[in-house]
Protein backbone atom coordinates (compact mmCIF):
# COMPACT_ATOMS: atom_id res chain seq x y z
CA UNK A 1 0.00 0.00 0.00
CA UNK A 2 3.36 2.32 0.79
CA UNK A 3 4.12 1.97 -2.22
CA UNK A 4 0.83 2.71 -4.39
CA UNK A 5 0.78 5.99 -2.28
CA UNK A 6 4.07 6.93 -3.33
CA UNK A 7 3.39 6.37 -6.88
CA UNK A 8 0.29 8.17 -6.40
CA UNK A 9 2.56 11.48 -4.77
CA UNK A 10 4.80 11.22 -7.51
CA UNK A 11 2.50 11.56 -10.35
CA UNK A 12 0.57 14.59 -8.51
CA UNK A 13 3.68 16.34 -8.08
CA UNK A 14 5.57 15.70 -11.69
CA UNK A 15 2.06 16.71 -12.71
CA UNK A 16 1.72 19.97 -10.70
CA UNK A 17 5.13 20.71 -12.12
CA UNK A 18 4.31 20.76 -15.88
CA UNK A 19 1.08 22.33 -14.97
CA UNK A 20 2.16 25.61 -12.65
CA UNK A 21 4.13 27.12 -14.96
CA UNK A 22 0.36 27.86 -17.37
CA UNK A 23 -1.49 28.53 -14.34
CA UNK A 24 0.78 31.58 -13.05
CA UNK A 25 1.41 33.24 -16.17
CA UNK A 26 -2.19 32.68 -17.52
CA UNK A 27 -2.17 36.10 -19.20
CA UNK A 28 1.37 36.54 -20.57
CA UNK A 29 4.72 35.19 -20.36
CA UNK A 30 7.40 37.17 -18.46
CA UNK A 31 9.93 38.65 -20.56
CA UNK A 32 12.52 37.27 -18.47
CA UNK A 33 11.43 33.65 -18.84
CA UNK A 34 11.05 33.71 -22.54
CA UNK A 35 15.00 35.22 -22.53
CA UNK A 36 15.71 32.29 -20.56
CA UNK A 37 13.61 29.69 -22.74
CA UNK A 38 16.01 30.92 -25.84
CA UNK A 39 19.53 30.97 -24.06
CA UNK A 40 19.06 27.67 -21.82
CA UNK A 41 19.00 25.10 -24.43
CA UNK A 42 22.36 25.89 -26.31
CA UNK A 43 23.57 26.39 -22.43
CA UNK A 44 22.42 22.85 -21.70
CA UNK A 45 24.25 21.90 -24.96
CA UNK A 46 27.71 23.01 -23.97
CA UNK A 47 27.53 21.97 -20.74
CA UNK A 48 27.08 18.33 -22.45
CA UNK A 49 30.19 18.97 -24.81
CA UNK A 50 32.43 20.07 -22.09
CA UNK A 51 30.71 17.05 -20.07
CA UNK A 52 31.62 14.87 -22.54
CA UNK A 53 35.00 16.30 -23.67
CA UNK A 54 36.35 15.88 -19.48
CA UNK A 55 38.44 12.63 -20.28
CA UNK A 56 39.66 13.46 -23.51
CA UNK A 57 43.46 13.76 -23.54
CA UNK A 58 45.27 15.11 -26.34
CA UNK A 59 46.31 11.57 -28.09
CA UNK A 60 44.93 10.98 -31.46
CA UNK A 61 43.24 7.87 -30.30
CA UNK A 62 41.32 10.22 -27.53
CA UNK A 63 40.47 13.16 -29.66
CA UNK A 64 39.80 12.19 -32.98
CA UNK A 65 36.83 10.29 -32.24
CA UNK A 66 35.32 13.25 -30.27
CA UNK A 67 36.45 16.22 -32.42
CA UNK A 68 34.35 13.61 -35.46
CA UNK A 69 31.68 12.97 -33.49
CA UNK A 70 30.85 16.89 -32.63
CA UNK A 71 31.51 17.65 -36.22
CA UNK A 72 29.06 15.45 -37.19
CA UNK A 73 26.83 16.85 -35.20
CA UNK A 74 27.75 20.35 -35.92
CA UNK A 75 27.20 19.94 -39.60
CA UNK A 76 24.53 17.54 -39.79
CA UNK A 77 22.30 20.03 -37.70
CA UNK A 78 23.13 22.71 -39.78
CA UNK A 79 21.76 20.59 -42.62
CA UNK A 80 18.80 18.76 -41.49
CA UNK A 81 17.96 20.43 -38.50
CA UNK A 82 16.86 16.90 -37.00
CA UNK A 83 18.60 16.92 -33.43
CA UNK A 84 17.85 13.50 -33.17
CA UNK A 85 19.58 12.96 -36.49
CA UNK A 86 22.27 14.50 -35.79
CA UNK A 87 23.16 12.89 -32.67
CA UNK A 88 22.01 9.22 -33.88
CA UNK A 89 24.53 9.57 -36.65
CA UNK A 90 27.39 11.00 -34.54
CA UNK A 91 26.86 8.77 -31.61
CA UNK A 92 27.09 5.35 -34.32
CA UNK A 93 30.11 7.11 -35.96
CA UNK A 94 32.07 7.97 -32.53
CA UNK A 95 30.91 4.41 -31.02
CA UNK A 96 32.40 2.84 -34.91
CA UNK A 97 35.64 4.70 -34.64
CA UNK A 98 36.25 3.65 -30.63
CA UNK A 99 35.08 0.22 -30.94
CA UNK A 100 36.76 -0.88 -34.65
CA UNK A 101 39.40 1.56 -35.47
CA UNK A 102 41.02 2.80 -32.43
Amino acid sequence: MHSYILIVVMAFVTIAIRFLPFVIFKKKTPDFIVHLGKLLPGCAMAMLVVYCLRNTTLKLNSILPSLVGITIVYVTYKWKHNTGLSILLATVIYMIMVQRIF
